[in-house]
């Protein structure tokens, strides 16, 4: 039996929190590309019009199953995959990881429908301040001073943001700790992205695919369609909604959860874009001074390594 494979059907899944002293360039790409495909993916769900949280979220779940498991049966991991569903602790964290995503992609779709996009915005904001705390008090990341202050700056654009709605902001807060979490938990996971993602998605494929299946009988469901085009942008958001996540997992493997935190930013960044410029939506003064924040934080832990290594007394060890 291989290494990887002794360490995926293990009884403790723990072994696998490994963080790396620095930040690997393959897990950057991974993680950043995931968000930016996210960022650009509400010019996809537009093309569905209308359609229930629910469905579409067990649409999304159904067809990234089906998606998934080809892949990995296609190169000859499905008995790996097989014997890992077999180890009950390891099975338990991933049933953790598979209702934290579908808790974040139901609430992401209502605050699409009930128009609080907003307030999810504010989420995707607080998600790397979750992501980053989490990697200081679980993984025993330290944190330079600069990522303190680049910390400081996110903090306020949230803060600007809070005022701004006025009201305890709950969505917001499903939005960042599901996601947050759900980065922590897959860190600790022992397996591939691709691998981890045919376990989650098919724990819940009784029972969205009976979801699915019921709202076909009542002629209630979108789906199947009168059309072709309608159907098969459904089926094929299984490709759109696993490939990132599964970019996204390799990537949090190999990359400080702190990095993969402030790399958080890039989808709701872009996804701002697409709302000014492509859906013409407002962009006031409290937006401008929440992104300027957000904007001088990236740069802050871009320019990182360059500050650090031009002061080397503000060096925390790694």
């Amino acid at each position: 039996m291989s290494d990887y494979a002794r360490l995926s059907v293990s009884d403790d899944p723990a072994p696998a929190v490994r963080q790396p002293a620095r930040d690997d360039r393959l897990g950057v790409i991974y993680a950043a590309s995931s968000y930016i495909i996210w960022g650009i993916i509400p010019l996809y769900w537009r093309m569905l019009g209308p359609m229930s949280a629910f469905e579409l979220t067990s649409h999304r779940i159904v067809w990234s199953a089906v998606f998934v498991t080809l892949v990995v049966a296609a190169r000859g991991h499905l008995p790996r995959v097989l014997a890992m569903a077999k180890n009950p602790r390891l099975l338990g964290l991933m049933a953790l990881t598979s209702v934290l995503i579908a808790t974040n992609w139901t609430t992401y779709i209502y605050c699409v429908e009930s128009h609080q996009l907003v307030e999810s915005s504010l989420g995707y904001y607080i998600n790397p301040l979750v992501s980053v705390a989490l990697g200081a008090l679980l993984l025993g990341e330290r944190l330079s001073r600069v990522r303190l202050v680049a910390i400081a700056l996110a903090a306020l654009a949230v803060a600007v943001q809070v005022v701004a709605l006025g009201h305890f902001p709950w969505i917001a807060l499903v939005l960042a700790f599901s996601f947050g979490f759900y980065g922590y938990f897959r860190k600790r996971a022992p397996v591939e992205a691709l691998e981890g993602l045919c376990i989650e998605t098919w724990i819940l494929f009784p029972v969205t695919a009976g979801f699915v299946g019921w709202l076909w009988v009542n002629g209630t469901g979108m789906f199947p369609s009168a059309g072709f085009w309608p159907d098969a942008i459904l089926i094929l958001g299984g490709p759109a909604t696993a490939i990132p996540l599964t970019m996204f997992a390799a990537g949090a493997r190999r990359i400080r959860l702190s990095t993969l935190g402030f790399l958080q930013y890039l989808s709701p960044s872009i996804t701002l874009l697409l709302a000014v410029f492509g859906f013409h939506e407002p962009f006031n003064a409290v937006n401008a001074v929440s992104f300027g924040a957000v904007w001088a934080a990236l740069v802050l832990v871009g320019l990182e390594g360059r500050l650090i290594s031009r002061s080397p007394l503000e060096q925390i060890p790694e």
